[in-house]
């Protein structure tokens, strides 16, 4: 029976990182595996003669605050070499009916105020409180993660972040007295977090706006798999181990309820700590008999799941200035109103469509190129009675019906240029992931389910000695910059443990 210091379970964005951290620290590692490739959601896949991105629109590489962990700075202590192109423009955004609009935001926050200014004249002084808050919550934020939550500290010290950290998007944002539609226009970012900006915490979002506006959008040139080979090499390099095609099927405790290791492969592998990429329900649905506690259990199920998607990933026989296409990230809205885009999800409400050719010329076959539609999607809206026999039918008609809506809009001739066409559902992220009703957000980050909650009772919550969580489940919510900053925090909070003999 094998022994190491640290297993990690799933080589998700967080997981690679929690291992390469780990086994950097010199500590003997196992990452387990159940696909034949890292990166879970961060990976590529073929149909033809294109490569097709499944998940990244773009990365906020770039914390805006020196201090902050950010994507690249994990990445260079950790040795993973990846170069990464970068995008000026953040996105295009239209939004349908009466007072619609049609704007075009650039990175950078000078350009970016100037912008909305431009667009909406008065709203200056308000978008710009924006930018000034975000530098407080940084601070702020660096002051949790430290393990300090004295509240006279916070209350003195970052006072505009205690006020505004228990509040919506849209409440924030009408007591900065910022007019309606540079709110609309603003909030276009809430798909990336999965929530309507009216239970959305105000913080979460202001910061993740910062990061792709201070930042700017960027992507690997080989797709996100890029990312993961550069991760998995890492986790190797530093002496860890990677088992492949080995699908973790229980979780095992002492009999104080700690945990000890887990089964593999029809294989018991013990460790002194494991951390979980996978999602929390799974790991209580792999823990049997009665030594998980019950609050992990209630908490689990009081927890709402977030969106997952149909998406819909479509190689063209021509490039994008023959087909019409020059932007790359274009945001379609039903209603200028977050909620109603979330309530009419799927007729139109809301969609995103991005063409990797404009930031990378080069991502798919001279002559072609690629367009990637993302439809956001809760795990209940899938139908029930749907049969196996009609499910081709399902997907293949949704992808029409968008496509066609896509053309008229912009004027284009998609359809006839269609060379290779895949289309996924919740059911192809079930069962690739393995996540409840095929969700790819982890937990809605909700009004009382959010970043600063979670980051105040990160403690309170994990009452299981050994056991540490990373990945777009847990404290900070989806996207690729929080799996792996989470998997870093899991791996230095187990790399504490065994350091002071917990």
């Amino acid at each position: 029976m094998k022994k190491y210091d640290v297993i990690v379970v799933g080589a998700g964005n967080g997981g690679l990182v929690a291992a390469a951290t780990t086994a950097k620290a010199g500590y003997r590692t196992l990452l387990l595996e159940k696909h034949n490739l890292p990166g879970g959601c961060a990976t590529s896949f073929v149909r033809g003669r294109f490569e097709f991105e499944p998940s990244l629109h773009e990365l906020c590489s770039e914390s805006t605050h020196e201090a902050s962990r950010s994507t690249s700075r994990i990445f260079a202590d950790l040795g993973a070499d990846v170069p990464l192109y970068f995008e000026n423009e953040l996105f295009r955004v239209i939004a349908r009916g009466e007072d619609g609009y049609d704007v075009t935001l650039p990175a950078g926050e000078a350009a970016f105020v100037d912008a909305m200014e431009n667009i909406v004249p008065g709203c200056r002084a308000s978008v710009q409180a924006l930018f000034d808050l975000n530098r407080e919550f940084d601070e702020a934020q660096l002051y949790m993660d430290g393990g300090a939550m004295n509240p006279s500290v916070l209350m003195d010290k970052y006072g505009d972040f205690v006020r505004a950290c228990g509040h919506s998007v849209d409440e924030l944002f009408d007591a900065l007295g910022m007019p309606e539609k540079a709110q609309d226009i603003i909030k276009t970012y809430w798909s990336y977090l999965g929530v309507p900006t009216d239970d959305l915490n105000a913080m979460h979002y202001i910061s993740l706006l910062c990061a792709y506006v201070e930042g700017r959008p960027s992507m690997p040139y080989h797709r996100s798999h890029e990312l993961s080979l550069a991760l998995a090499k890492a986790v190797q390099g530093f002496g860890g181990e990677i088992r492949y095609n080995t699908e973790v099927t229980r979780f095992l405790y002492d009999v104080d309820g700690a945990a000890i290791g887990v089964i593999a492969g029809g294989e018991t592998i013990l460790a002194k700590k494991v951390i979980s990429n996978i999602i929390p329900n799974n790991v209580v649905n792999r823990s049997y008999g009665k030594r998980l506690p019950a609050s992990m259990k209630k908490l689990v199920n009081a927890r709402k799941l977030g969106l997952t998607f149909i998406t819909i990933y479509l190689g063209l026989d021509c490039t994008m200035q023959e087909l019409g296409v020059k932007d790359y990230s274009v945001f379609v809205l039903g209603d200028k109103n977050s909620r109603a885009q979330f309530d009419a999800r799927g007729e139109f409400g809301m969609y995103i469509v991005n063409c990797l050719n404009r930031p990378l010329p080069e991502s798919s076959p001279e002559g072609t190129c690629t367009l990637f539609f993302t439809l956001p999607f809760m795990p209940e809206d899938f139908p029930e009675e749907l049969k196996p026999e009609e499910y081709k039918k399902f997907k293949n008609g949704i992808a029409r019906k968008y496509i066609e809506d896509y053309e008229k809009l912009m004027g284009l001739s998609i359809l006839p240029h269609i060379e290779e066409i895949a289309v996924a559902t919740p059911v192809t992220f079930a069962r690739y992931l393995g996540t409840p009703g095929g969700e790819i957000y982890g937990y809605a980050s909700t009004e009382w389910d959010n970043v600063v909650n979670r980051t105040v009772f990160k403690d309170l919550e994990n009452r299981i000695k050994n056991l540490y969580f990373c990945g777009g489940h847990s404290i900070r919510g989806d996207g690729f910059p929080s799996g792996y900053i989470t998997g870093e925090m899991a791996a230095l909070d187990a790399i504490r443990d065994l350091k002071e003999g917990k």
